[in-house]
């Protein structure tokens, strides 16, 4: 399998305090692990381009996104911090998972990995929160839509459930948003009655994990559950929100998965469905040496699909 990697020192520019969980190491742990397993050389390195604000009006108001392109250094909410490069970042980041749904629309990738920052699932339609600006999958579906993947499958394994690509969906039957996350915790969405509304009623579903839970909970819901609703309701184009907080190593939840049991989630996304595209966009992951060993075996399994 051709995969495409996205990646640039852009992402870097986006500062925040000493104290904060994402910061620029996490990315250079990331090349680093992904360099030191001999990867590098096997992934087609696509760069980035900035997203353009069509893009992201796509699922922001424009009065945020003019709130965004407008700000200063300083905090957007408790956890979000605004600094000189993070616009630029941002849009990159946004604009990456466009570059990938493109080389793969072209036939020159198959699948595709955007090692980014700032991450992007909590960002709602008007406001910035739990570390996000622009909802990067978000934009990448309306974007896919465009090039006519109508129906476009969201799956979000962060060990935060992802209030705001809920949300911006919530109503819509074209966009399906499967979610396994940490309940209750940060952000406190994602029960499993919350399933979608008017025409998008049935194109939600959210698996609530305990605390504690791990590798058996996670084969379950990856190799089982999400095949048979995949098969259902069968997408031309499968993303992906990569959070890797929910290894048992990170430090900021409660959910216990081990690199093997990152590898057969990442296999059960990926046996999904045959022959559509797969892209990949960062999200968490806050213990640098999991979260650098979890992207690679990421990328062994999109390699060898």
């Amino acid at each position: 399998m051709k995969v495409g990697f996205i990646y640039d020192e852009i992402f870097l520019a986006h500062e925040t305090p000493q104290w904060h969980p994402e910061n620029k190491e996490r990315l250079n742990a990331i090349i680093a692990k992904v360099r030191g397993a001999g990867l590098w050389e096997k992934l087609d390195h696509i760069p980035p381009q900035m997203a353009e604000t069509s893009h992201i009006e796509a699922v922001h108001h424009p009065d945020y996104v003019k709130r965004v392109m407008d700000a200063s250094p300083g905090y957007f909410d408790p956890d979000t911090f605004f600094s000189a490069g993070t616009l630029k970042a941002s849009l990159y980041a946004a604009g990456s998972i466009i570059e990938g749904i493109n080389a793969c629309h072209a036939g020159s990738i198959d699948s595709a990995f955007c090692a980014v920052r700032p991450p992007g699932h909590h960002a709602e339609a008007d406001r910035a929160m739990g570390f996000c600006f622009f909802n990067n999958v978000a934009v990448g579906a309306r974007y896919a839509q465009g090039l006519g993947y109508e129906k476009v499958f969201i799956t979000d394994f962060d060990v935060h459930h992802g209030n705001a690509t809920e949300h911006m969906f919530y109503d819509d039957d074209t966009v399906f948003y499967f979610s396994t996350h940490q309940y209750p915790h940060y952000p406190g969405t994602g029960s499993e009655k919350d399933t979608g509304r008017g025409k998008g009623k049935g194109f939600n579903y959210n698996i609530p994990m305990g605390h504690g839970s791990g590798d058996k909970q996670y084969m379950e819901a990856y190799n089982d559950i999400l095949h048979d609703i995949v098969n259902k309701f069968d997408p031309d184009i499968f993303l992906v929100s990569a959070g890797y907080d929910l290894h048992a190593n990170d430090p900021l939840a409660g959910i216990k998965v081990s690199d093997e049991g990152i590898r057969s989630i990442v296999k059960g996304i990926l046996t999904s469905k045959n022959d559509i595209p797969y892209i990949f966009t960062l999200e968490g992951g806050y213990d640098l040496n999991a979260l650098g060993d979890s992207v690679v075996i990421t990328l062994e399994e999109m390699l060898s699909a």
